[in-house]
């Protein structure tokens, strides 16, 4: 009786344990806002949808060191736009905190749909990056 009892509760216990793996959740679209229908709501959130977008372009792997490629190739991106004033980065946590020039904080998740920012509706060309 202990025997079937304690694999059962083994089972369950592995079972139970969750992945680590964030990268499919926080860039899955689902449920969300259509990217390029978000993008026409506005310069930012246009801004906004195109580093995503360069955020997923960027993409090189899962090791440390190739994520925080990712991220700061992406940051270098946003400060090219005009309306950004600050951008963080949480490479681990797949996300990007940028800080627009009305106020507006947006937390950015890679988009990956296969367009670069460059496509993104109400994106003009990137302006020389700011020091």
């Amino acid at each position: 009786m202990n025997r079937p009892l304690c694999a059962w509760l083994a089972i369950l216990m592995l079972a139970g344990c969750r992945p680590y793996q964030y990268q499919p959740k926080m860039a899955s679209q689902d449920g969300l806002t259509p990217p390029d229908q978000f993008a026409r709501y506005g310069r930012e959130q246009a801004e906004a949808v195109a580093i995503g977008r360069e955020f997923a372009r960027a993409r090189q792997g899962n090791s440390r060191e190739a994520l925080a490629r990712q991220a700061e190739a992406a940051m270098t991106y946003a400060r090219s736009l005009p309306d950004v004033v600050d951008v963080h980065a949480d490479p681990l946590g797949y996300r990007l905190a940028v800080q627009f020039r009305s106020g507006w904080r947006a937390g950015v998740a890679p988009i990956d749909d296969g367009k670069s920012g460059a496509e993104t509706p109400g994106i003009g060309a990137p302006a020389a990056p700011k020091s």
